[in-house]
């Protein structure tokens, strides 16, 4: 079957056929989002998509992060932005890109319009990222190498199939809104550094919810505007192989979605294997006065993002392995946001041990790898090695995510994940609750 079939027929599947992890995974990601949207609330962009939203009328039933109601496709533009507004959401390595922040927000928009319940719109977000994940995987780094946001391209596709779920499209309404998406999604990484980043991310969450709900209405589109003639695929990315447009790979009982990844720390994604690493290291009792020379191997990749050797602001510490090293090793609060002062980067200790620092590129490194060594005053040695792409058990990671909820939210935080094993039993209109704050 073609590619576009196969993603019809799964965005169909029954909730009770998807696989516990993913369901349970999905569990994660939705308080995950919750928290990275109210984190963001007062950043300059929320404030300015909130005005924006203000000025345009609609019927008012969606809600948004620290505002009113709102149409669905206004609030779906909203929440994405503004959950993606510190960039602390998940991430998943193989859709090159962030998943619950373009998705979610469409997923709650169209289950608080239809009332739906909270698990058919956490089953909704499964599908979704899924579809995100399996299309992103076809565009391919070609893609995002090209210039493409895949949050925003691939995204949009996932945010169609979750709206599109919710509002019960029929296999041709689906097929007419990926067509309609495969028109619609956008989205460049040249925007990156400004607000327009977080900004592609509302816009893939609003692009699901006009597209399905311009299906819904009978609008028609191509037959397949995916994988055909002149379709997304094959204009997005020149290099797309027919090979890795299948869909029915002999995993279905295991979603792509169960190898999604979750930010720790409240910075670049390629400094976390480095901190864990760390973090391993001062268990055993090294501190940052023990060190006299780090040399760290990474992927040559980071070396062009996240490799700032002398940070001049908060922002650019988020994008040191200089110093994010030595906050680590000194028991600084790396998951929290409002850790990343401008004073940070002006500090002396960090600057001296940053001094001791070596940062080299290591092409047999996949991108979730850090592979080091400390060497102490004393001598000794210690290596620092992690691997983010293992998986952690389902406890584990819980615990974790409750851990960064408190260090962005304190007792909010602490609310907000009090609610997991109640989210069977509630309708997504009391999670919009939550939004809204």
């Amino acid at each position: 079957m073609p590619f576009v079939d196969d993603l019809i027929a799964f965005s169909a599947q029954p909730s009770a056929d998807l696989p516990a992890p993913a369901v349970q995974l999905a569990k994660f990601s939705l308080l995950d989002w919750l928290v990275c949207g109210s984190a963001g609330v007062e950043e300059p962009v929320a404030q300015k998509l909130r005005a924006f939203g203000a000025s345009e009328g609609g019927v008012q039933t969606a809600s948004t992060f620290g505002g009113s109601k709102m149409p669905p496709r206004m609030a779906a533009l909203i929440n994405g932005t503004v959950s993606h507004a510190l960039d602390y959401d998940d991430t998943h390595f193989s859709h090159v890109g962030h998943l619950s922040v373009g998705i979610y927000p469409a997923a709650l928009a169209a289950a608080e319009d239809v009332e739906a319940s909270a698990a058919d719109m956490i089953a909704a977000f499964v599908v979704g990222a899924e579809a995100a994940i399996r299309i992103g995987t076809v565009l391919g780094a070609a893609h995002y190498n090209l210039g493409f946001h895949q949050t925003a391209t691939a995204g949009a596709f996932g945010a169609t199939v979750a709206a599109g779920r919710l509002y019960g499209l029929s296999s041709e309404q689906m097929r007419a809104a990926i067509g309609l998406c495969a028109t619609r999604a956008s989205g460049l990484k040249s925007q990156f550094g400004t607000m327009g980043k977080p900004y592609n991310a509302g816009i893939a969450a609003s692009n699901g919810i006009e597209c399905a709900q311009l299906a819904r209405l009978g609008m028609t589109s191509c037959e397949d505007g995916l994988m055909g003639l002149q379709g997304f695929a094959e204009t997005h990315n020149p290099d797309t192989t027919p090979e890795k447009a299948i869909w029915n790979d002999g995993s279905q009982n295991r979603l792509r979605f169960e190898d999604n990844k979750y930010k720790l720390h409240a910075c670049c994604h390629g400094l976390h294997a480095m901190i864990e690493g760390l973090l391993l290291a001062k268990n055993t009792g090294v501190t940052s006065d023990d060190v006299a020379e780090f040399v760290l191997r990474t992927n040559p990749r980071w070396l062009k993002v996240c490799d700032i050797n002398q940070p001049r602001t908060g922002l650019e510490v988020k994008f040191s392995y200089a110093w994010l090293a030595g906050m680590t090793l000194r028991g600084d609060v790396t998951g929290a946001p409002d850790t990343y002062t401008d004073a940070l980067a002006l500090d002396p200790g960090l600057a001296a041990f940053g001094e001791t620092v070596t940062v080299v590129g290591d092409d047999t490194l996949t991108d979730l790898q850090a592979d080091g060594v400390l060497k102490l005053k004393n001598g000794e040695t210690r290596p620092v090695s992690f691997d983010l792409a293992a998986p952690l058990p389902m406890e584990t990671l819980e615990g974790k995510l409750r851990s960064k909820a408190h260090a962005c939210l304190g007792q909010e935080g602490d609310h907000i994940w009090s609610i997991l094993d109640r989210l069977d039993q509630m309708n997504a209109r009391a999670i919009g609750k939550l939004v809204a704050g």
